[in-house]
């Protein structure tokens, strides 16, 4: 009988068992474009109800997490105001240069931009680190979970996956608020 979930497939876990022990870590980064110091799309090996599964993690800072909830927000109360948006997509001209927007999505934009600085200001949001299980995942099991450190490096991911898997990661219950930072370069 075949099993549904190919993260629980012995030879999928062997495969990566073996890569993991070529490359010396205790986690495989999945290439992808999204991946950046903030957020690490990766694989590894842990017991999931008895088993030996593959965990399918996404990794990222509470910064970045706090962003995200803060531009969702955001939207929502364009969303509100402006009853035709339905997302700002930016475009590329044959020369692969930025199509300027419409003067309605300029607008929206700029009140996006508004709303986001009021919410920061204010404090509106507050985060705090996390892990999230998804066992209804297409492959494996599904981890999301934000720390709040500066960056998501190897040493980050390594020490992660190693108390995940020791069931000794304590999580900061703290809640937390960030600003925007402003490049100054």
């Amino acid at each position: 009988m075949p099993v549904e979930n190919p993260g629980f497939e012995p030879k999928n876990i062997e495969n990566l068992k073996s890569e993991l022990q070529k490359s010396g870590k205790n986690f495989k980064i999945i290439p992808d474009e999204e991946n950046s110091d903030e957020f690490v799309n990766f694989y590894f090996l842990g017991m999931f109800e008895g088993k030996e599964a593959i965990y399918d993690a996404a990794l990222y800072t509470l910064r970045l997490h706090h962003a995200s909830e803060v531009y969702e927000l955001a939207e929502h109360e364009a969303a509100k105001k402006f009853p035709n948006f339905k997302g700002i997509n930016y475009e590329e001209d044959e020369n692969g240069n930025m199509k300027p927007l419409s003067s309605e999505e300029e607008e929206i934009g700029w009140f996006i931009t508004e709303i986001i600085m009021e919410i920061e200001e204010e404090e509106t949001v507050k985060v705090q680190e996390f892990v999230d299980i998804d066992t209804h995942h297409d492959f494996g099991i599904g981890l999301d979970a934000a720390l709040n450190v500066d960056e998501i490096t190897e040493q980050v991911i390594s020490k992660f996956v190693q108390e995940f898997n020791e069931d000794t990661l304590v999580l900061d219950d703290t809640m937390y608020s960030f600003q925007t930072e402003d490049d100054e370069s």
